[in-house]
């Protein structure tokens, strides 16, 4: 073991390549997905068929800020290198393309198969600026497209929209899922300030079944991007989770990603408790939501951004990037279950020789660090540079806390809103603890305890912050204290 008491200073010296290339831009990430120019928002239609997973996503391809809504795309084999695909949905007279699902439609009971073989089927909300601007509040409507070539090409359903707003504001952002006990498919849909749940035998149609969380959870702002699906515990127990993204509401000020654990029978979703939970506590992380197809995985994607700055962020050529892919599972503390969240194991693909970090290496500006004690005291550990910005994320043992300070990390004058301390309570108990942090260009991300504590936070240092010190006067001890290089994804 290493005594890691005072401060021990690691400098690792980074490469650096031509900002003029394409994903070499400055703040530009290395191993997070990010459009090629151009803003993105929510991930949208995550799939997973024939060994292929599909990222759509909210873009407007004219500029970087928020505009007419498409549909962008990408594809991967292993989670972690993206091919930019065409735009897949454009906007039409219905409206614009919002967030939504996509679903195999094994059974064809949709009808849109071809040659024995299941179609691709999207379930989207489109948003009707005319009727916004009259001042209607009918504005978004939900509507389907299909795919018979594995998600390339998209045709929209001639019939759309399938599902007619009944006269309220916010009426979006399907998913679906099928409920194989009923033989049906279930779509669980943001609806103001709750969850409404509907049901179809064949994508086309579709029937009201209950509504959900009026008065439950966080409040702060319009209810989101929601995903409902089940899960088996560390214990065995069989629960159901719903997601619930919301803007603005969350722990840290602006939209944040909440959840809850329950029961579901094919109309109503019970919860087992009123505690509300967050699937991340940073600040940067919203619309997360879960791949379909994907057997006994459940792998969760998000936002890497916050709607209280997402416009204004210092970059150029583009405008904010994807967390890294995220495996979920449900685990017991006490008598309360909460979702764990850690990188998938697929990061390990562009991980490079991990090095205990007294020792000195040179790669790029991309890397994890791993720390383990058998004791748990305060700490922290900084990422810096030369330019004195600093990063600092760490453990308050007397407040229980695990905490990110981006108020040195860079450039923050562009949002009042740019919080610059975050912190989440401790949900574990125990004595012994272990943090991972994944580091990009402009971004951390915190896995503590197993993925207990999750919390994503971006930042805009001046220059890469190539400096790792620990730092602890209250007696931390670490097991373990390494750093591990990551090879940069794009060409």
């Amino acid at each position: 073991m290493v005594r890691k008491a005072g401060l021990i200073l690691i400098v690792i010296c980074f490469a650096f390549t031509s900002l003029a290339q394409q994903y070499h831009e400055q703040y530009r990430p290395q191993i997070h997905f990010s459009p090629p120019a151009h803003w993105m928002n929510d991930p949208n239609g995550l799939v997973y068929y024939k060994g292929v997973y599909h990222l759509f996503y909210q873009y407007y391809p004219k500029a970087t800020v928020w505009g007419p809504m498409h549909w962008g795309h990408a594809v991967s084999t292993d989670l972690i290198h993206w091919k930019n695909k065409p735009i897949a949905l454009y906007p039409d007279s219905i409206g614009l393309i919002f967030s939504g699902s996509v679903v195999v439609d094994y059974n064809n009971t949709s009808g849109f198969g071809k040659n024995g073989q299941p179609p691709l089927v999207a379930i989207f909300t489109q948003h009707n600026q005319a009727r916004e601007k009259d001042g209607k509040n009918d504005t978004e409507n939900e509507s389907i497209a299909y795919s018979n070539d594995g998600g390339n090409t998209w045709t929209k359903y001639a019939h759309n929209p399938v599902l007619i707003n009944p006269g309220i504001s916010d009426f979006r952002d399907p998913k679906v899922m099928w409920y194989a006990p009923q033989k049906k498919w279930i779509m669980t849909l943001a609806t103001k300030d709750r969850i409404t749940f509907y049901s179809s035998k064949n994508l086309r149609s579709w029937t009201k079944e209950s509504e959900f969380g009026q008065d439950m959870g966080a409040h702060g702002g319009v209810w989101e991007c929601p995903d409902l699906f089940p899960m088996t515990a560390n214990d065995g127990k069989n629960l159901w989770v719903l997601i619930v993204n919301i803007n603005p509401g969350g722990p840290q000020g602006g939209s944040a990603t909440q959840y809850f654990t329950g029961s579901f029978d094919g109309k109503t979703f019970s919860p087992n408790n009123r505690q509300t939970k967050w699937v991340d506590w940073g600040s940067d992380e919203y619309a997360g939501v879960t791949y379909s197809n994907t057997g006994n995985r459940r792998i969760f994607l998000g936002w890497m951004s916050n709607w209280q700055y997402a416009t204004v962020v210092p970059t150029k050529e583009w405008r904010s990037a994807m967390t890294m892919p995220r495996e979920l599972k449900l685990l017991k503390v006490r008598d309360e279950y909460y979702l764990t969240s850690r990188p998938v194991k697929e990061l390990s693909s562009i991980k490079g020789t991990i090095l205990d970090v007294k020792k000195t290496k040179r790669g790029g500006n991309q890397y994890e660090l791993d720390i383990s004690t058998d004791r748990l005291r305060s700490f922290s550990i900084t990422l810096s540079n030369d330019n004195n910005e600093k990063l600092i994320v760490g453990f308050d043992l007397g407040k229980n806390q695990w905490y990110i300070d981006r108020a040195d990390a860079g450039e923050s004058a562009f949002s009042k809103d740019f919080v610059k301390y975050i912190s989440s309570p401790r949900i574990a108990s125990d004595s012994h603890a272990d943090v991972k942090l994944v580091v990009d260009a402009a971004s951390v991300e915190l896995f503590a305890d197993k993925g207990l504590t999750t919390m994503t936070s971006i930042f805009f240092p001046k220059k890469p912050l190539n400096q790792v010190s620990l730092n602890s006067a209250d007696g931390f001890i670490a097991r373990r204290f390494s750093y591990t290089p990551l090879k940069r994804i794009w060409p």
